[in-house]
């Protein structure tokens, strides 16, 4: 078993933690965007696209049904989080800078409160930390009704009211568009890693609820980070919420809740600037 990693560019290591497509491909214009500046490693989290349920093995590739992995949900957050902490010994010697966004946030922040030591700086974008909120009930509610629409109506019915319901936003290409074939590959990637997000991520990460008093220790190497474009909806609100507990403030990046990907310029400028 293995976990597929890329690596591009030249200087201080950056690791990028996918969020909830768990696919590298989705910081593919991000990537390109900082490879002049770091030497950045991406990866397709345990379980999505090319990596199959296994020890790391950073750099290699191994594919395999959703249906075919097997999923121990009360060690998967955990396995998420040694897998981010092994790509930085193999690539950054125990150290880098680190990147997450939605689901990668919340698994970035307990990177940071378990190994504060192999984060020079950490940005969690966005992290849908919703048990933060005083209306977390609801929110929770909701996503046990998503994942009752997929088991019953399938992914894309989960997804469209996924998505309406937490007010995301998800770029779609025209629909005469001659995608390249690597889009398109990636598309269909992000589509058969939906299933596994709805039936193993979507209720159990969001329902986590870190230590305030233990990241506060390590409140110096930590920014908060929420989309300009993000403001009232779902995967804005945690962020601001965790800063007041932390004493610290929340930056903001262009876009919203996939800035990284629809604006990958200025994205990677703003987090060039925070690291």
């Amino acid at each position: 078993m293995s976990l597929y990693s890329e690596v591009h560019g030249s200087g201080p290591v950056l690791l990028l933690i996918p969020g909830g497509n768990g696919d590298a491909g989705g910081y593919q214009p991000l990537t390109q965007e900082l490879a002049g500046r770091y030497t950045v490693v991406s990866y397709d989290r345990r379980g999505f696209g090319r990596s199959a349920a296994g020890p790391v093995e950073a750099g290699s590739v191994r594919a395999g049904p959703v249906e075919a992995l097997p999923v121990d949900e009360a060690q998967r957050f955990a396995t998420d989080v040694e897998d981010a902490a092994g790509l930085l010994d193999r690539y950054g010697g125990g150290h880098g800078y680190v990147f997450g966004s939605s689901s990668g946030a919340i698994i970035a922040l307990d990177l940071l409160r378990r190994y504060p030591e192999r984060a020079a700086r950490l940005v969690a974008h966005e992290p849908p930390l919703v048990r933060l909120l005083p209306d977390a009930a609801q929110h929770l509610r909701f996503f046990d009704r998503i994942y009752d629409i997929y088991r019953r109506d399938g992914v894309d019915a989960a997804m469209r009211a996924f998505a309406a319901g937490v007010g995301l936003e998800v770029p779609q290409p025209p629909p005469d568009a001659a995608l390249p074939p690597h889009v398109v590959e990636l598309l269909e990637r992000v589509r058969a890693n939906q299933a596994y997000f709805l039936e193993h991520e979507l209720r159990q990460y969001a329902a986590l609820l870190p230590d305030p008093g233990l990241l506060r220790e390590h409140v110096d190497r930590l920014v908060l980070g929420v989309g300009e474009e993000s403001a009232g909806t779902l995967p804005y609100r945690p962020a601001p919420v965790l800063a007041q507990r932390l004493g610290t403030g929340v930056a903001e990046f262009p876009g919203g809740h996939l800035g990284y990907l629809t604006h990958p310029a200025r994205f990677a400028d703003r987090l060039a600037e925070l690291l």
